[in-house]
């Protein structure tokens, strides 16, 4: 029983403090110790990528909401990196480009978003380097509040804050994003975030690093940065918006997908190499610990099986977790949001393992 009791207790520690003790830590170390940026009003040249794989039903969009940033236009260049799209996207940014000179389409073979993002810098010459999904939509101001942190001599990354539009179904995906900021906020004040937004996100040329195709750019560049002795930072100012999964379960397909990814990065990117205490106790906390999170609800369900007759303590976390997977089994919407998303973790461990990780990627549903 003495396993089982240890078991127990690291798990819901763990958990404890992954999933809420750590937000609340670094929120308060970042009021005795914070790192404020130097901003100051900047227009330096960008280049902003977009990657994209068979968009015609957002392209023509996308491209409209980025010329209409506030923004020198002599500044500003617009690439798509069409992914060996086999729709009408390409011809329809070809439509834009011809009566728009800062639009130009870039045609890559498919081999997946992060080796379009690759190419699109290496054929571009801006001073900083914007990215941004198709489906995205930034605000106007969006890209002078990204580059006025650029006016940090320290600072290599910057993303904004992406607000999920309203899903037509099930998910709960903003719900979780509004604690995520609130998170990425305290980590930025700290000193560096350990994850990035997809949807806006920008990086100095110069501190630009080619990663593996199969990592993504989310959590791979700020460790990056950091271990570079940069900082990557987060400027909630900058609001993107786009589309949720319509439901739950296309989530969780979103979900797997995407943490095949982090597993790679996690077990093959070393990631903790090089760190500062302060960032090596985020990365672990936010990172390490969160995509374990289906593993240590295992172990802590089956420790707490084992433990049920050996007191109260046990019996209440025994049913506290099957009333949670009831919940959830019931569609109640936050609690099959988290049990789905935790389980999530899981399955793209086992994926990972048994298949690796592929360079292209898939739109989730709902979200165009």
């Amino acid at each position: 029983m003495l396993i089982a009791k240890v078991l127990f207790w690291f798990s819901l520690g763990a958990l404890a403090w992954t999933q809420l003790g750590y937000a609340f830590f670094a929120a308060a170390l970042a009021r005795v110790r914070s790192r404020p940026v130097r901003k100051r009003d900047l227009t330096p040249s960008v280049s902003l990528i977009v990657a994209a794989h068979n968009e015609e039903d957002v392209i023509e969009r996308r491209l409209e909401n980025l010329l209409a940033l506030d923004y020198p236009r002599e500044q500003l260049e617009i690439v798509v990196a069409s992914d060996a799209s086999d729709d009408r996207t390409d011809e329809l940014v070809e439509a834009i480009a011809a009566r728009e000179p800062r639009v130009r389409l870039l045609r890559c073979p498919r081999e997946g978003k992060v080796a379009a993002q690759n190419r699109a810098v290496r054929e571009t010459e801006g001073e900083i380097l914007a990215f941004s999904d198709a489906n995205a939509q930034w605000q106007p101001d969006a890209l002078r509040t990204l580059v006025r942190n650029y006016a940090d001599a320290d600072v290599a990354y910057v993303c904004g804050s992406s607000v999920y539009e309203a899903a037509d179904g099930t998910n709960r995906e903003g719900t979780y994003w509004r604690f995520e900021s609130w998170l990425r906020r305290s980590e930025s004040r700290l000193g560096s975030i350990t994850g990035g937004i997809g949807a806006i996100y920008t990086v100095r040329r110069s501190d630009y690093v080619d990663v593996d195709p199969r990592f993504g750019h989310d959590l791979a560049l700020p460790y990056l940065m950091v271990q570079h002795g940069r900082r990557a930072v987060y400027d909630p100012d900058a609001l993107a918006s786009e589309k949720p999964s319509r439901d739950i379960e296309d989530e969780y397909r979103r979900k797997v997908r995407m943490f095949e990814h982090c597993w790679l990065i996690v077990l093959r990117g070393k990631m903790l190499h090089g760190l500062g205490p302060t960032y090596l106790v985020e990365v672990l906390s936010h990172r390490h610990l969160r995509y374990a999170s289906g593993l240590l609800h295992l172990i802590l369900l089956g420790s707490s099986i084992a433990l049920v007759g050996q007191g109260i303590v046990y019996q209440v976390a025994l049913g506290t977790q099957l009333g949670l997977l009831l919940a959830a089994a019931f569609g109640v919407g936050i609690a099959r949001y988290y049990v789905l998303v935790t389980w999530a973790t899981v399955v793209s461990l086992v994926r990972y393992l048994r298949f690796g990780v592929p360079a292209v990627w898939a739109k989730a549903e709902g979200t165009r």
